[in-house]
């Protein structure tokens, strides 16, 4: 289904993956032919598509092509046959690259999207080769074992039914963002980790276990941005600079003041990271 609306033209869409899953996508682009690069933006846990909707009107504002998609099992998209896995989340955003033509896109991915993202560089050789760009935004490439009592508290009906609450859901994921952080900001986080299934966040949260990307990463010869909130209490910032002393091309950046959640933190941060990676010559 296609609509315009006053800026841009936007397309919804679903890919199917290999296994069966519906990932809803929406693909918008600007009302006059696009000038920049197609930009592809994978969220974190427990969040979906909205999270990037300041970053996205900022992109498209400056002629970008964008894509964005819920992760299987969050917002409008299903489960497949296979389980929530980490190299099964780059599988699904291999689908989402080939069917919407995002040939030479410059991919954004956060936390959980990260993971995504660097699945998908290391299970492919060409991967990268079809890439502008990688920005990846408070994410890591190691030491994600998420405790068994976290996992626990994911997949709990007591915790759910305490996001539901829009007072104490808020002051729940309080200590996903920095301090000082917008009001408005908070609730939506709060509506988006009320809104995933208790499964699948438990299942997500304990499918990074285990994970060492790093000596893959060696290989991935891409630019990239690696941005880390000071105050991430989700990915240590470390672990972002870990990630990009591991990749071969990588600048790290940690951000003042700024906590988990970028794409609602920092969107003017994220969109110069991206155009700076743009503005690179070939």
């Amino acid at each position: 289904m296609s609509t315009t609306r006053a800026d841009s033209r936007t397309e919804e869409t679903t890919v199917r993956t290999d296994d069966g899953a519906a990932l809803a996508v929406t693909v918008l682009a600007p009302l006059r032919a696009p000038t920049g690069t197609t930009v592809v933006l994978a969220h974190g846990w427990a969040a979906g598509r909205r999270v990037w909707g300041t970053v996205t009107d900022r992109l498209i504002r400056s002629g970008h092509r964008v894509v964005l998609y819920d992760q299987r099992g969050h917002g409008a998209s299903g489960l497949g046959k296979e389980p929530i896995a980490i190299r099964r989340f780059g599988a699904d955003l291999a689908a989402v690259l080939g069917e919407t033509g995002s040939r030479d896109a410059l991919l954004v991915g956060h936390s959980g999207g990260g993971f995504a993202a660097l699945s998908y560089v290391t299970a492919d050789p060409g991967a990268a080769r079809r890439l502008r760009g990688l920005v990846l935004l408070g994410t890591a490439a190691h030491d994600q074992d998420t405790p068994d009592s976290e996992v626990r508290m994911m997949g709990s009906a007591l915790f759910s039914r305490a996001l539901r609450r829009p007072a104490l859901g808020r002051r729940l994921l309080a200590q996903t963002m920095g301090k000082g952080a917008d009001p408005y900001a908070l609730e939506v986080n709060r509506q988006m980790f009320a809104a995933a299934s208790p499964r699948v966040r438990a299942d997500c949260f304990a499918s990074s276990r285990g994970m060492d990307l790093r000596a893959e990463l060696a290989t991935v010869d891409v630019p990239a941005v690696v941005l880390a909130g000071e105050h991430d209490r989700v990915v240590k910032p470390e672990l972002g600079d870990a990630l990009a002393k591991a990749l071969p091309d990588a600048r790290f950046e940690r951000l003042p003041g700024a906590g988990h959640m970028l794409p609602l933190e920092r969107p003017a941060e994220i969109v110069r990271a991206v155009s700076g990676l743009i503005a690179r010559p070939r």
